[in-house]
């Protein structure tokens, strides 16, 4: 994985000290809220419904076991809740779908002291917030797929040092979301951001890039169109500072609803991709203007190599799947990889008890001593708010799962209906229109059993508290959407969502199936939807197969049932 140079140190480590200076002059009345307000948004900081939230960046989602420990240093010693707010909860991070981690309960007062700390582990908040092009996500199994054409990894450090601080891009007319692939299938959700990259070779060998624009969520779902078809790989940052620029200089600043990429995508049509074009043609035309040189590539791609020890784990096969608790666990939790002799293994952060993504301080150090034994000490963040172990030889595989077991990783639900997407929605931002984390618990309660959930297969769940999609409901084999009907919670299902992965299809949004429902109705109502596929789907059919093949009536009809049935015990008895 990357490592640090002494510059980027040192960039880090000033931003640090700007950032205490300007916390300082805030605190002592010098600055007030407003004028305080981008400072601290540009690192991370938010002001949430109870108490400030820190927005830690991964960049796509790679982290060491040390930074892991630093990560639970700051959930032990800063994450503190004040005994007299509502949910008591703190001392934990929690993982977002965006290959970051978030803290919600350090007093604002000691964000400094804060900073400081990550930056001594190559850690920081810098463009976690803010209207500018936040963190580089990728896959999870970057450079270790087997289905890997180029590994995203260098280029995705190469935009990361490029967009950081970049002063054009720093008051963009909203956030900026970039992703990375470079493998057959788009485990990445590229189609559902801003600019989205596939890497892929052309006839002659030669790399270069897809590039999509114009992808998002929130209240206008929009999948990302292609607007090249292979541009050079050293010629990209050029190619998306043309893309930015465009939106920079006619993205609307007059509603907050409509700034984003996508809306003057969707508004121009044509005309947006013959202006990016245009522009980096002007670009490229520009004296001082230059293609990533060779060397720079060279220079970065040198630090993501193999672990010393992989050359040597050539034919160690497998351990036998006994007992069939382990079975599972490998079924479900472990994953081919492209060096013969290595896995890849999921630790699941789907258990009962706790919200999807969430991690004590206790477990972070766990995950970082599995991490240390097992996997090189390399962990990534995923997509589906987990960890995967990189580096796992397979002669291992039983050790790490008792090990995994007895630190509550080793639940064998990856892809499976627990292994759940959910935002913090209501409990803790103050943009949420309800909560996610108990609808998720008590959907988790529902399907508890695991024999039920493997005759279940495959399907994606996913919770969001508000229509600005933290929870990425759009592309859920089923999406719940909470919204508010004259002060309730009340909450929307769709179906037949995908996030553009092999087991999804092509990106899409999910289609809505009737009005919404009470809390306490939800998971009858999931319920529902599950057992309608169950009793129409088809030998070896998926559940968002039979959902597209099926359309969403025979959801609604099982879901109106659900609805009626409510109806019917609420009603006043006759006297």
């Amino acid at each position: 994985m990357y490592r640090y140079t002494d510059f980027d140190r040192q960039l880090v480590r000033a931003r640090a000290a700007q950032y205490r200076d300007q916390l300082q002059r805030h605190l002592a009345g010098e600055l007030s809220d407003e004028e305080f307000r981008p400072l601290r948004l540009q690192n991370g900081w938010y002001v949430q419904r109870h108490a400030p939230m820190l927005r830690v960046a991964v960049p796509y989602g790679e982290l060491s076991a040390h930074q892991l420990r630093t990560l639970a240093r700051v959930a032990r010693e800063f994450d503190l809740q004040d005994e007299g707010l509502p949910t008591q909860r703190g001392g934990f991070g929690h993982f977002t779908t965006r290959q970051n981690l978030q803290f919600n309960w350090i007093p604002l007062v000691r964000s400094a002291d804060v900073m400081d700390l990550l930056a001594e582990a190559d850690l920081h908040g810098i463009q976690t917030s803010g209207n500018c092009i936040r963190n580089i996500t990728s896959d999870a199994l970057a450079g270790i797929a087997p289905d890997e054409v180029v590994d995203p990894r260098p280029y995705c450090e190469v935009l990361r040092q490029w967009s950081t601080l970049h002063p054009e891009f720093a008051f963009l007319p909203r956030k900026f979301k970039i992703a990375v692939s470079g493998a057959a299938e788009d485990r990445a959700a590229t189609g559902w951001h801003d600019i989205g990259l596939q890497l892929r070779r052309n006839a002659a060998g030669e790399v270069g890039f897809r590039v999509a624009v114009g992808g998002g969520m929130g209240r206008t779902p929009v999948v990302a169109t292609e607007i090249a078809a292979f541009v050079p790989w050293a010629q990209i940052l050029v190619f998306i500072e043309a893309i930015v620029r465009v939106y920079n200089l006619y993205g609307r600043r007059d509603n907050l609803y409509k700034a984003r990429l996508k809306i003057l995508v969707r508004a121009e049509g044509a005309r947006f991709a013959q202006a990016v074009q245009a522009e980096f043609a002007a670009l490229l035309a520009t004296p001082g203007v230059e293609p990533v040189p060779q060397a720079e590539l060279d220079r970065v791609a040198a630090h993501f190599t193999l672990p010393p020890a992989a050359a040597d784990a050539a034919g160690d096969g497998l351990v036998h799947a006994d007992p069939p608790a382990y079975g599972r666990w490998l079924q479900r939790n472990v994953q081919a990889h492209r060096v013969a002799g290595y896995r890849a293994v999921t630790l699941s952060l789907k258990r009962a008890g706790q919200p999807p993504g969430d991690v004590t301080a206790a477990q972070m150090e766990g995950a970082a001593e599995l991490a240390e034994r097992f996997s090189a000490g390399e962990l990534r963040v995923t997509h589906d708010q987990n960890l995967l172990l990189p580096w796992v030889r397979e002669h291992d595989l039983r050790a790490l799962w008792l090990a995994a077991r007895e630190g509550g990783f080793a639940t064998p639900n990856i892809g499976l209906l627990t292994d759940l997407i959910a935002c913090p929605g209501g409990d803790l931002c103050a943009l949420a229109n309800a909560r996610s984390l108990p609808v998720a618990a008590a959907i988790d309660e529902r399907f508890d059993d695991l024999d039920r959930l493997h005759d279940i297969g495959d399907i994606r769940l996913h919770v969001s508290g508000c229509i600005n999609s933290c929870g990425h409901h759009h592309s859920g084999h089923i999406g719940v959407l909470g919204v508010d009907k004259d002060g309730s919670e009340w909450y929307q299902l769709t179906i037949g969502g995908s996030d553009g992965s092999r087991l999804s299809g092509p990106a899409t949004p999910g289609k809505v199936i009737g009005p919404a429902f009470a809390a306490d109705e939800l998971p009858d109502a999931v319920e529902a939807v599950i057992e309608t596929y169950l009793h129409e789907r088809r030998a070896g059919e998926r559940f968002v197969d039979t959902a597209r093949r099926l359309g969403p009536q025979p959801f609604r009809a099982a879901t109106d049932a659900v609805r009626r049935a409510t109806a019917r015990a609420d009603a006043p008895v006759e006297a």
